[in-house]
């Protein structure tokens, strides 16, 4: 994936060619979620003591059986839908989730803006755990980690074909998202769907992931990603400044990845 371009980039890149871009080019709000998840685990591991971790944990993270009737709903049952997102197993999890999420995240923030980057990272991680709890509901053991929303992130790159035309001076998702006919026509978007797919259901209930011990949620990575993939435009406010894609595209004629 390339590097993401700043907001004035994208609108300058078809007037003049432009430089390259930096590598490390993620935007503030990105930085700020990698900042509070690298800081949370840090906190946990090297501060709290087993039982200070296992009550943060019961408070922050997402518990299935919580909203099964046997409970009273506190403050905690409304907001650990969310916060569950920047609590992570290991150092790991913790590693590959923030890897996935500067690479997605970046191009996203980049052209939704940090207020509506937000609203999607919190509404795909919701959706991650909606689905976790549809298939669980009486589970009790505690659900963390940021895959769910970074699933979601991936699910919208589907839309755009993953197209990065640098020779226009255009970042990675530029233009108006793909209509949802030409996606399901793009032979790349669907074999990346497809392995994207199996790898998840293999990972999740074999339970092997490379540095990670427990169970992986796949139920929360389809979930925050069909969020994400249908969810899209009710996020992207540039879409609908930009030309959408001609009625006559076809296969053959419409950009592929």
């Amino acid at each position: 994936m390339s590097e993401p371009a700043s907001p004035s980039e994208i609108e300058q890149g078809e007037g003049r060619p432009i430089g390259r871009e930096p590598v490390f080019n993620m935007p503030p709000v990105v930085l700020a979620v990698i900042g509070i998840c690298v800081a949370v685990h840090l906190i946990r591991f090297y501060w709290l003591t087993d039982d200070q971790d296992f009550s943060l944990l019961i408070r922050t993270a997402f518990i299935p059986i919580r909203y099964s009737g046997r409970f009273d709903l506190d403050f905690y049952a409304f907001s650990s839908p969310f916060t569950y997102a920047f609590l992570h197993g290991g150092f790991a999890h913790l590693a590959i989730n923030m890897v996935w999420l500067a690479a997605f995240g970046s191009p996203l923030a980049n052209r939704f803006g940090a207020l509506r980057f937000s609203l999607f990272f919190a509404a795909t991680g919701l959706a991650a755990v909606v689905l976790f709890w549809a298939m669980h509901p009486l589970g009790q053991a505690p659900l963390v980690g940021a895959s769910g929303a970074i699933s979601g992130m991936m699910g919208a790159a589907a839309r755009f074909g993953f197209r990065t035309d640098r020779s226009s001076g255009k970042a990675a998702f530029a233009g108006a998202p793909m209509p949802m006919a030409a996606v399901f026509r793009s032979r790349g978007v669907m074999t990346f769907l497809a392995i994207w797919m199996v790898i998840n259901l293999i990972t999740g209930l074999v339970a092997f992931a490379p540095g990670i011990d427990s169970q992986i949620a796949w139920e929360a990575h389809i979930g925050g990603f069909v969020a994400g993939f249908f969810g899209l435009r009710v996020f992207d406010r540039r879409q609908r400044r930009m030309s959408p894609w001609p009625e006559a595209c076809r296969p053959k004629a419409c950009p592929r990845s």
